[in-house]
């Protein structure tokens, strides 16, 4: 026998008007306007381009700072928001598949920056165009197409930078002396 609880549940996931049952796991009754959740989405979708050149999410985000010019492990860090150690794992594979040199700074021996090597650069080329395909194929389902789409980035891209540079700005005032 049904419990009370269990039929009320069932009914309404029911739609008064279809007769159509709602499941819990339905994405069109998912909340489209949270942020969080398009960005998640999107952030999958990234991952499974990249992995059809056999990279990371992790992985690519190293080669793109990478493909920017020279850094070492504490900049690659803040940058990508996780910890040195994290950092070091990652890069440990990418040296590891030849895709990302190890050099001393010249200035401070102690210090290790890290560089793209030119399979790198052509793996990082190639991940790029892979996933500018899919997101392309993706937004093509779009009014504006994926053009539009694109463009809609623009503003993040400069929000996040500002708010890269704003961080750095505040941990520098944090560690000048008083």
């Amino acid at each position: 026998m049904i419990g009370v609880r269990s039929a009320r549940r069932a009914a309404a996931r029911r739609s008064p008007s279809l007769g159509v049952v709602r499941y819990p796991n339905d994405t069109a009754d998912e909340a489209p306007q949270h942020p969080g959740r398009v960005v998640a989405r999107l952030a999958r979708q990234v991952e499974l381009a990249v992995a059809t050149v056999e990279l990371t999410l992790s992985q690519y985000r190293v080669l793109i700072l990478l493909g920017e010019g020279k850094e070492a492990a504490s900049a690659l860090a803040e940058k990508l928001a996780v910890s040195r150690p994290s950092v070091t794992g990652v890069v440990d594979g990418l040296v590891a598949r030849g895709l990302v040199e190890r050099h001393h700074v010249a200035d401070d021996r102690r210090r290790v920056g890290h560089h793209l090597t030119d399979e790198g650069r052509r793996l990082l080329d190639s991940a790029d165009a892979e996933v500018q395909r899919r997101l392309a194929e993706i937004a093509a389902h779009r009014a504006g197409g994926a053009e539009a789409a694109f463009e809609s980035l623009v503003p993040w891209r400069e929000a996040l930078d500002g708010y890269r540079l704003a961080r750095r700005a505040r941990a520098e005032s944090n560690e000048a002396p008083r």
